[in-house]
C-alpha cells in the first residue's frame, strides 16, 4: 500500500481486490447449498468486486498516483491502516522501538502475573459451529496466528517464525514447542535459515505487507538452535537493519545476504560483530539519513524480495528487487564491472522489465543442477481480474536462460479451490509466496501461493496437495459428524514460509501459513482430485500466536464460570467457554472487535472488517441444518450504513454504554447507536447519532450512561492528517467537535482508546498512538501517550509522566480507580493517586491491541496481536 495515496473510498464490506485473509464462505456456496440471505462474505462477490476494480490505476507507483486499486485487499488494507496508526502525521525514524522496549523493561513492575488463556488448541472446524457466517468444516482443523518463515534440521528440529509472536522450536518434528526469543525487542519475524554449521539465523521484521507495521531490530543468529534462546546479545552487526524488514536470509562465499526493505547488505558469517556492508539500494537518497528520507514513498523505494548465488561461483549473484505494485527500479539486477546493473536481456522466459517484476522468490535443488523462481507481475495484478502471478519459472543456471513451468491457469487446473473468475491461484501473489526443492530430486518442487501446490517432474504437471479449503468439493458436507464431509484435513490457506526435514529418518515437508504450521512427508498420497490425504496441523495448542485484535468475556450460564471470546487477523472470532479444552471458531474472515453480554457469554456481536457486525444470541451453535432452512441460522448481520458506503475502518470502533449494555455505539463516518443490544436483527435498527463529515471515520467510541466520546481522524495518512474529538449523546443531542489545534495539548497524532470513569462520564482518559516529536517528522506530533479530561472533553491533561514514548493502543478504569494501559510493547499501570507507571507483569514485546474487565471487575483480559489473550487479576495490583 502506497505512503502516497491511502484515502480510498470502499464499494461494500468486501470491496477488496483480492482477500489476504481467510474471507468466510457460507456452506450455501457449496454445490446444492441454500442460498441464504445472510450469506454476505462469500468468493464469488470478491471475486466480482475485485473484477470492477481492476485496471484503475497504472502499475507503476508514483507519488501523484499512489498504488492501484487492485491491490486493495483486506491485508493490505488491514496493515496499512496498522502501519497508520503507528507513523502519521509523519515518518518515524529508526530505534523507536528499541529506545521504548528498553524504557518500558527499565520501569518498575506491578505485584502479579499474567495468566496464559488461549494456551489450548484452537480448532477451526469445531462440529458445534457450524453457523452461517462460521468456515467450520473447511478442513484447515486446529490453527493459530500467522508464520512468516520456516526452518527444519535432519534431527526433528522444526522452528517457526510468527508474524508477531516471535519464534518457537519444535525437538519432536512439530508440536510441542516452546518459544526461543522472547527476550528480543521485536517479535516480528521475516525470515528464518539454518547455515551450513547448524546456526539459526534471524531475520526480524516481517516482510510480506511491505508496510512498516511489523518493524524488525535486525537479524541474530543462535549457534545452538537445538538446545539454546535468542537474546539482544546475539545480535549480528550494528543497528543497520533496525526498524526495517527482511524477506530473504541466503548463504555463499563466506557471507550471509539479507534482503530487506531498504535494500541488500550482507556480513560474515564467520566475524559477527562489525557493521552489515550496503550492497545494493536502487533509490540510496530515501534510505536513513538521505535526503529523500522523509517522503512518503520512502518506505517504498528500496525494497528487496531474495538473493541467488551460484554455489559453483559465489561472486556471481543476481538480486531481485522491487515494490509489488511496479516501479521504475524494479527488477533483477547483477554486478558487472564492479557495479550493480540491471539485467535487460537473456533470461528467457522470465521477464526483466520493471512492469513484470514484483515480489520474487527463488529456489535451488541441493545439488545446484536446478533453479527455480515464483515471479508476480505488477503489470497482471492491475490489469488482471484473475490473478496477479507472473509465472513459476525454472532453469539450470540463476542467471538462465529460464522457462515458464506454471502460470495460474494450469495451476487451476491442478485441482486447485480458486477456480472462479476474479480469484484464482496467485491472485495475491505480492502476499503469498513460498518456493522449495525436494533435497533428494531436483525436479520436486513445493511451490505456495494462496493454495499448496506440487510438482515431481519439474513443471511438467502440477497438483494443488494443500487446496485453500475444501468448500465446493465433491467430497465436501457440513455434516457436523466430520471434520470436513469426505475430503481429507488440508492447509489454511495464504502461505509464507517452508522448509524439508526430517524426522526418525522420515522426510517432511513443513508449510507455515495464516494459520501456523502443517507438515506432510514429502513423497506423501495424493487422492484422485490430486489433493494431499496426510497433512497434520501442528498447531496443538503449545503454540499460541493468534494475532487478536479485541476480547470479550461473560459467563457461561450453560456451564458455569466465564466464556472468553475474540476476534482474530484470519482466523474468524475464537471462543471459549469455561468447560472447554479445545476453543472452537464460530464466525469466519477476519475477527475485528468483538461485544460480550457480561451476563451472557453466548450472546456474542462480532465485527468482520468495515463495520460488518454479525451477532449471535447461542454462542452460534448450530449443526449445520440451516443450509436447508434459512430460518435455523443462528447468527445474524446488522451491519451500521457505512458498512456498505465504506465509510469505516477496517477495524472499526464498537462499544457498548457502561451503564447499559443494550446500548450500542459504532464508529464510521456517522456515530451509529442502536439500543436492543443483542436482540437487534437488522442494520436498519443502528441510528445516525452524529455525522463526523466527509472523509473522516472513526477510530475510537466509548459511552457511560448516555454520554458518547468519538474519536477520529481523516484524512488518516501522513498527506495532511487530522484528528479530533467530538462529544455528545445517544440520542443525537448535545453534539459537538472539541477544539483540538494541531499544535495544541493533545498531539497530533492517531486516537486510539478512551477509558471512561464509571463514576463520572466527565471523567475520561485518552490514549495516544504513534510515536512523539522525538521520533515522528510531521505537523504537531507532540509529545505524550496518556490525557486526562474531567470536565468532559472539553480541556486536557497530558499524564504520561515517565511513560515510555510508545504507542498506545487502549485503556482501562480499573475498580480499585487505577488506569492500565495497553501499548505495542505490553501493558503498563498506574496506581490510584500515583502520577507514575509501572510495567505490568512481564508479557514478551508484543502489541496489546485492547483490555476489557471481566463481568465482575476482577480481572483484566489483554488481547494481543501475536501471543493471544491473557488475564491478570486486580487484586495483585494493589
Amino acid at each position: 500500500m502506497s505512503a502516497p495515496t491511502r484515502g480510498r473510498r470502499w464499494l461494500t464490506i468486501c470491496a477488496i481486490t483480492a482477500s489476504a485473509g481467510l474471507v468466510a464462505i457460507p456452506a450455501s456456496a457449496a454445490p446444492g447449498g441454500h442460498n441464504d440471505p445472510f450469506g454476505v462474505r462469500t468468493l464469488d462477490r470478491l471475486a466480482q468486486e475485485r473484477q470492477q476494480s481492476v485496471g484503475a490505476m497504472s502499475p507503476t507507483l508514483t507519488a501523484e498516483e499512489g498504488d492501484d486499486g487492485n491491490e486493495a485487499d483486506e491485508i493490505a488494507e488491514g496493515a496499512d491502516q496498522y502501519a497508520e496508526a503507528r507513523t502519521s502525521p509523519g515518518v518515524v525514524a529508526p530505534g523507536a522501538y528499541g529506545s521504548a522496549w528498553n524504557a518500558l523493561t527499565n520501569l518498575p513492575g506491578t505485584g502479579g502475573s499474567w495468566r496464559h488463556v488461549t494456551n489450548r488448541p484452537y480448532d477451526s472446524d469445531d462440529p458445534r459451529y457450524r453457523d452461517i457466517d462460521s468456515n467450520s468444516s473447511g478442513g484447515a482443523g486446529k490453527v493459530t496466528g500467522r508464520m512468516a518463515a520456516v526452518a527444519a534440521d535432519d534431527d526433528g528440529y522444526v522452528y517457526a517464525g510468527s508474524a508477531g509472536g516471535g519464534v518457537w522450536r519444535s525437538r519432536t518434528g512439530g508440536g510441542h514447542w516452546q518459544p526461543i526469543s522472547d527476550r528480543l525487542p521485536s517479535q516480528s519475524t521475516g525470515a528464518l535459515a539454518l547455515d551450513g554449521t547448524g546456526r539459526l539465523w534471524l531475520g526480524t521484521g516481517e516482510a510480506n505487507t511491505n508496510a512498516d507495521a511489523y518493524l524488525g531490530s535486525g537479524v541474530y543468529v543462535l549457534s545452538d538452535p537445538q538446545h539454546g534462546t535468542f537474546s539482544a546479545r546475539s545480535r549480528v552487526g550494528g543497528d543497520e537493519l533496525e526498524s526495517t524488514t527482511v524477506r530473504q536470509l541466503r548463504f555463499g562465499g563466506g557471507k550471509v545476504w539479507a534482503a530487506t526493505g531498504k535494500g541488500v547488505w550482507s556480513h560474515s558469517t564467520k566475524t559477527l560483530s562489525g557493521a552489515w556492508k550496503l550492497e545494493f539500494a536502487p533509490n540510496p537518497d530515501y534510505l536513513p539519513g538521505g535526503s529523500k528520507a522523509n517522503d512518503d514513498s520512502a518506505a517504498y523505494k528500496n525494497i528487496a524480495n531474495d538473493i541467488a548465488i551460484d554455489p559453483k561461483d559465489p561472486s556471481k549473484v543476481i538480486l531481485a528487487v522491487g515494490w509489488r505494485s511496479g516501479d521504475d527500479y524494479n527488477g533483477f539486477y547483477t554486478k558487472t564491472g564492479g557495479s550493480w546493473q540491471p539485467i535487460t536481456s537473456g533470461f528467457g522466459d522470465l521477464p526483466t522489465d520493471a512492469d513484470n517484476v514484483g515480489t520474487v522468490t527463488f529456489a535451488r535443488s541441493a545439488d545446484g543442477s536446478r533453479y527455480y523462481a515464483v515471479d508476480q507481475s505488477p503489470e497482471q495484478m492491475a490489469t488482471n481480474p484473475d490473478s496477479g502471478l507472473g509465472g513459476i519459472y525454472s532453469a539450470a543456471s540463476p542467471f538462465g536462460p529460464w522457462k515458464k513451468i506454471a502460470g495460474y491457469e494450469q495451476l487451476a487446473a491442478d485441482g486447485s479451490a480458486l477456480t472462479s473468475s476474479g480469484y484464482m491461484p496467485g491472485v495475491q501473489a505480492w502476499y503469498n509466496q513460498f518456493l522449495t526443492v525436494d533435497p533428494a530430486d531436483p525436479q520436486h518442487v513445493y511451490a505456495g501461493l494462496e493454495e499448496v501446490h506440487e510438482t515431481k517432474d519439474g513443471g511438467a504437471t502440477w497438483s494443488a496437495v494443500g487446496p485453500y479449503w475444501n468448500f465446493g468439493f465433491a467430497c465436501w458436507a457440513i455434516d457436523p459428524a466430520k471434520q470436513t464431509g469426505d475430503c481429507h484435513q488440508t492447509t489454511h490457506p495464504d502461505q509464507h514460509g517452508v522448509a524439508i526435514g526430517r524426522y526418525h529418518g522420515k522426510s517432511f515437508v513443513y508449510v507455515g501459513n495464516d494459520g501456523g504450521v502443517y507438515k506432510r512427508p514429502v513423497s506423501g498420497a495424493q487422492d484422485a482430485s490430486g489433493h494431499a490425504t496426510d497433512w497434520t496441523s501442528l498447531n496443538d495448542g503449545t503454540i499460541d500466536t493468534l494475532q487478536y485484535y479485541s476480547v470479550g468475556v461473560g459467563k457461561d450460564l450453560d456451564h458455569g464460570g466465564l466464556s472468553v471470546t475474540g476476534g482474530l487477523q484470519d482466523n474468524g472470532q475464537s471462543v471459549l467457554r469455561s468447560n472447554d479444552t479445545v476453543m472452537g471458531s464460530n464466525f469466519g474472515g477476519d475477527g475485528g472487535d468483538t461485544l460480550t453480554d457480561p451476563a451472557n457469554g453466548c450472546n456474542i456481536a462480532e465485527e468482520y472488517v468495515y463495520l460488518s457486525v454479525q451477532i449471535t444470541q447461542n454462542c452460534a451453535v448450530n449443526d449445520g441444518s440451516w443450509t436447508g432452512d434459512a430460518a435455523k441460522a443462528t447468527s445474524y448481520n446488522v451491519a451500521p450504513a457505512d458498512n456498505a458506503t465504506s465509510e469505516a475502518r477496517f477495524i472499526a470502533p464498537l462499544a457498548a454504554d457502561m451503564k447499559n449494555s443494550s446500548t450500542w455505539i459504532a464508529g464510521g463516518r456517522h456515530v451509529w447507536v442502536q439500543t436492543k443490544g443483542y436482540a437487534i436483527r437488522s442494520g436498519d435498527e443502528w441510528q445516525s447519532a452524529y455525522d463526523l463529515g466527509a472523509h473522516r471515520t472513526a477510530t475510537a467510541v466509548a459511552a457511560s450512561g448516555g454520554k458518547v466520546y468519538a474519536a477520529w481522524c481523516g484524512p488518516c495518512n501522513n498527506q495532511g492528517f487530522a484528528r479530533g474529538i467530538s462529544v455528545g449523546n445517544a440520542d443525537g443531542t448535545g453534539w459537538h467537535d472539541v477544539n483540538l489545534p494541531v499544535d495544541g495539548t493533545v498531539p497530533n497524532r492517531y486516537l486510539s482508546g478512551f477509558a471512561i470513569d464509571p463514576k463520572n462520564a466527565d471523567h475520561v482518559y485518552l490514549a495516544v498512538n504513534g510515536f512523539s516529536r522525538h521520533w515522528t517528522e510531521g505537523p504537531g506530533a507532540g509529545v505524550g501517550h496518556v490525557f486526562e479530561s474531567t470536565d468532559g472533553g472539553t480541556t486536557w491533561k497530558d499524564v504520561s509522566t515517565n511513560l515510555p514514548d510508545v504507542p498506545a493502543d487502549s485503556a482501562v478504569v480499573t475498580p480499585n480507580g487505577g488506569l492500565a494501559l495497553a501499548t505495542d510493547l505490553g501493558v503498563v499501570y498506574r496506581a490510584p493517586g500515583r502520577t507514575t507507571w509501572q510495567r505490568l507483569g512481564s508479557l514478551p514485546a508484543v502489541a496489546v491491541l485492547q483490555l476489557k474487565l471481566g463481568p465482575d471487575g476482577s480481572t483484566l483480559y489483554a488481547a494481543t496481536h501475536g501471543r493471544g489473550i491473557y488475564s491478570f487479576k486486580v487484586r495483585d495490583l494493589d
